[in-house]
């Protein structure tokens, strides 16, 4: 792992955009990072239904997330607005 990438504990439900967003900090630098719910429930092989179920499952997978998005970051993977988006 890659120490000067820290993952916040700051998930929260986007519902316009159905991802869970997180933040990670490098070199004192906020990044937005994404996930969507179709990726978390494909990982977890479950549905996934009320804003509870989706934050509860970001967390059985937060490991693997952080991860790829760690990698996104580390290879510049950024969106034009600046963001890592996990789909």
């Amino acid at each position: 792992m890659n120490q000067s990438i820290l993952f916040n504990d700051d998930a929260q439900w986007l519902e316009a955009e159905q991802t869970i967003m997180f933040t990670a900090q490098q070199m004192g630098m906020a990044i937005e990072c994404q996930v969507s719910l179709n990726k978390i429930a494909a990982w977890l092989n479950l549905p996934i239904t009320d804003i509870g179920d989706k934050l509860a499952a970001f967390e059985q997978c937060r490991f693997d997330i952080e991860d790829i998005a760690e990698r996104l970051i580390t290879q510049e993977a950024f969106n034009p607005q600046g963001q890592i988006i996990i789909r």
